[in-house]
């Protein structure tokens, strides 16, 4: 037994050990260790401080040795243990040993195995603040050398440069922080401008980084020349990683510089264009085409400059021979279609040439050029769309367009089969466009395999939910004032085709084109699309398309059954909780899920949709559906709300009570009586039944029980509306209201507010005369359940009765029903009354 007095130094020994292996004193903390260990081998403290610096001091020999022996000894192996070391252990390493290591990677023949040297830099620098403090530090002594010596070594490092300089704490001031920044970013540009294209991403990125991170600090180190630079690594010809980089520093240059950003954009496509040399005209082109989508009312006022665009044809023409001057033509032409008036003046001076593209040019070209003219077709004009449509009646084959776009996505590359999605994205609003290629198997078959082979391309995906949409599409139902207004509109603009729709955009040619998507597997597409928006590389828009998709699915019954086999409850579950902003997009989006899920589940079994195994269980339907009995999303700008997915919703959730299960219905009870007791008094004939028939459902459960029978207020109030119900004109409304009343009338609580109503019994006894035999024994039940038994209550209710002449009406009903049920049930009401 050691001494209590022996093992507290011990432990002090043992603390004291590790600050001294941590302050680089190995020696004399290894001494004071030992020292420890004899006076007390067993302490818990004392095993846990050996273990501590054992692990540290292995821990810091082993990287480090690992870096000398790959950088002084050039070993490899060594080199790529280094690195999976990094990878591995983390931030585990002391700051001393990471700065060491970092110093190794620029010692000796810094060109020996350059590859590993800069991952291990990149690593260092991107997981270790004191790797970024020494590069700093670095940076602070010589800006230049210390520059050029990380980013000649790779693209790690050169991003490692642009981590430290955007890293506040690695900075003894802000001021020393901000200098380096500026001298960073001209050093970039400098590189951006030598001559040759070797490090053209490496240099773009490092501008693009610093701009995008401190914009408003150097803009103001960006001139005309320098602008000119980035805008020319916008190129067409160069690598996508150098275009995407150049367009992001473009893009923010020009969000912070505004007038001035503008005026060296305008500059620079107009002086290169002037030039008419193939060079200029692809800069010109390139650039042109990357900014519409940034400053289109820029870009298209250059597009429109008077005399450019008629020019532009002849020009094209006389560089015929210049692949490149045609393909960056074509592609400033296709992003000038983001713009209606640019798309008009395309159609009018270009769409000649665009057709003679199509028909005789090879490469790229026939493409591109068949996804611009699908634009001009297709997209809607400013000024009416016959006006582009009679312009180009002369000019070629729609259907020559449509089968090279076809051909393309079934036979072309990756870049030609995007291309053909995104034109055939326009094409397809074109209702014969749709019939084409929705009878077409051989396309939706490759349609829906692509994004399954590569769903990790948004623009892929979006442009193939684009067509998916617009072949599933139905017409909406106009209200007679919203056909009026359109009408109005469609004489406007002088555009008499809009006035008649097209015979192949009605609803049984929509619903046939549904039935080619079903069965060339659409779900089982869109499951997958879902799952890309799960690991966030779907975009917001792309899940309202599949939202929008699964609600043009689900319009037909007879197909709802085949989408809930195929997986579509699941999938509209996951896309209405991934809809959870508030932009309208995602209210939208929610809306057309809790639609599609209330059409499917109005005409299939529930348990038949919900797994058994409970995942997700069939509660989980309840929210969404409930949404939309107060969803305001279907209210029109130009009518009054749609009542018809309230309409749905209340089916839906009427079947999906009507289950074994009681805790479906519980759930709607808690969450939305008060909702349920307005509709019950809906305008509505409609909603008004379908209200009342799910109120009846709901009866089967004690908590609907309780709302109308436990003798509160709220309660008092609700039997006063079912009994008004069960007097309705309309059947089902006064069939579904007797049903409830038939349940809830074996409850004392609801005996007393119909006998404490004027014309309660009154109407029980109109039920039992009504023409329909439904009605009839409803009415029965509540008759035998106010006067079986004893008690106050059920002899005032007899009392009621006969007051009424209600024996005389039961043996009238004896008379004439066949029905069993009646006569039995009828029996013991009418002994009831005698006895």
């Amino acid at each position: 037994m050691v001494d209590p007095k022996t093992e507290e130094r011990a432990i002090g020994l043992a603390r004291q050990a590790v600050e001294l292996v941590e302050s680089d004193r190995a020696e004399e903390g290894s001494r004071a260790l030992r020292e420890a260990a004899v006076l007390a081998p067993e302490a818990e403290q004392v095993k846990a401080a050996f273990s501590q610096v054992q692990q540290y001091l292995q821990g810091r020999d082993a990287l480090r040795s690992l870096c000398e022996d790959f950088t002084r000894q050039k070993d490899v192996t060594a080199g790529r243990k280094a690195l999976r070391y990094l990878e591995d252990l983390g931030t585990t390493s002391r700051e001393d040993v990471v700065a060491e290591c970092l110093q190794l990677m620029a010692e000796d023949d810094v060109s020996y195995e350059q590859d590993i040297r800069d991952n291990i830099t990149a690593c260092l620098l991107r997981r270790y603040s004191a790797a970024r403090a020494h590069l700093a530090n670095q940076l602070q002594r010589s800006a230049v050398p210390t520059f050029r010596e990380f980013y000649t070594r790779g693209d790690g490092s050169a991003n490692g440069i642009i981590a430290a300089l955007l890293d506040q704490t690695a900075w003894p001031s802000q001021s020393s922080q901000e200098s380096c920044e500026k001298d960073a970013f001209l050093l970039f540009v400098a590189k951006l401008m030598e001559s040759g294209h070797d490090d053209d991403a490496r240099a773009i990125r490092g501008v693009a980084g610093l701009l995008t991170a401190k914009a408003e600090k150097l803009q103001r180190l960006v001139d005309e020349e320098t602008f000119d630079v980035i805008l020319a690594s916008l190129d067409n010809r160069l690598p996508l990683a150098v275009r995407s980089q150049a367009t992001l520093a473009t893009a923010k240059y020009l969000e912070v510089s505004q007038e001035k950003g503008q005026k060296f954009l305008s500059n620079f496509i107009t002086t290169k264009v002037t030039t008419h040399t193939n060079e200029d005209l692809v800069l010109a082109f390139s650039a042109a085409a990357a900014v519409f989508p940034l400053v289109p009312s820029v870009a298209s006022a250059l597009f429109l400059t008077e005399g450019f665009l008629p020019s532009l044809i002849p020009l094209l023409e006389k560089k015929a021979k210049s692949g490149a001057v045609e393909q960056a033509a074509l592609e400033m032409l296709s992003s000038a279609c983001i713009d209606s008036a640019c798309r008009e003046a395309i159609a009018r001076y270009c769409s000649d040439w665009l057709y003679s593209i199509v028909k005789n040019s090879s490469e790229d070209g026939p493409g591109k050029a068949a996804v611009i003219l699908a634009k001009i077709k297709s997209a809607p004009s400013a000024t009416g769309v016959d006006k582009i449509s009679t312009l180009q009646a002369s000019n070629g084959d729609d259907a020559d367009i449509i089968t090279m776009l076809r051909t393309l996505l079934i036979e072309g590359s990756d870049m030609k089969q995007q291309s053909s999605i995104e034109g055939l994205a326009y094409a397809s609003r074109q209702p014969k466009v749709k019939e084409k290629l929705a009878k077409d198997r051989k396309f939706l078959d490759k349609l829906l395999r692509i994004p399954e082979e590569d769903f990790m391309k948004p623009s892929s995906v979006f442009g193939t939910l684009t067509i998916i949409n617009n072949l599933a599409e139905y017409m909406p139902v106009l209200s007679e004032e919203q056909k009026r207004l359109t009408q109005l509109k469609a004489y406007a603009n002088a555009s008499q085709n809009e006035l008649e729709p097209d015979p192949l955009d009605d609803d049984a040619h929509a619903t046939a084109r549904c039935r080619s998507l079903i069965d060339a597997g659409v779900v089982p597409f869109l499951i997958v699309v879902n799952k890309s928006f799960l690991t966030k590389t779907l975009s917001t828009p792309s899940l309202g398309l599949v939202c929008k998709i699964l609600l043009s699915l689900s319009k037909t019954s007879s197909f709802r059954s085949i989408l809930a086999q195929q997986g579509s409850v699941p999938l509209l579950l996951k896309t209405y909780e991934s809809c959870q902003g508030s932009s309208p997009t995602d209210t939208q989006s929610r809306h057309f899920s809790a639609q599609a899920l209330a059409r499917i589940l109005i005409s299939v079994d529930p348990n038949l949709a919900f797994k058994s195994s409970g995942t997700p269980p069939l509660t989980s339907a309840i929210r969404p559906l409930l949404s939309l009995l107060s969803d305001n999303s279907s209210i029109s700008p130009d009518g009054p709300k749609d009542l018809l997915p309230t309409f749905e919703a209340l089916l839906a959730l009427t079947n999906l009570v009507s289950g074994p299960s009681l805790e479906a219905a519980e759930a709607v009870v808690r969450s939305s009586l008060s909702t349920i007791d307005d509709l019950l008094l809906s305008n509505d004939t409609l909603i008004q039944r379908a209200t009342t028939e799910l109120v009846c459902n709901l009866m089967t459960c004690p908590a609907g029980i309780a709302s109308f029978a436990d003798e509160s207020k709220p309660a008092a109030r609700r039997m006063h509306i079912l009994l008004a119900l069960a007097d309705s004109e309309d059947l089902p409304t006064r069939r579904a209201a007797g049903g409830a009343l038939a349940m809830v009338t074996e409850f004392d609580g609801a005996l007393q507010e119909i006998l404490g109503r004027v014309r309660g019994v009154q109407i029980l006894l109109e039920l039992c005369r009504d023409e329909d035999e439904g009605c009839v024994h409803r009415g029965v039940v509540c008759l035998r359940n106010l006067v079986a038994g004893d008690g106050e209550i059920r002899q005032k209710g007899r009392a009621s009765i006969k007051a009424a002449h209600g024996i005389e009406i039961l043996k009238d009903v004896l008379k004439k029903s066949r029905n069993s049920a009646v006569l039995e049930v009828g029996v013991d009401a009418l002994k009831g009354l005698i006895e």
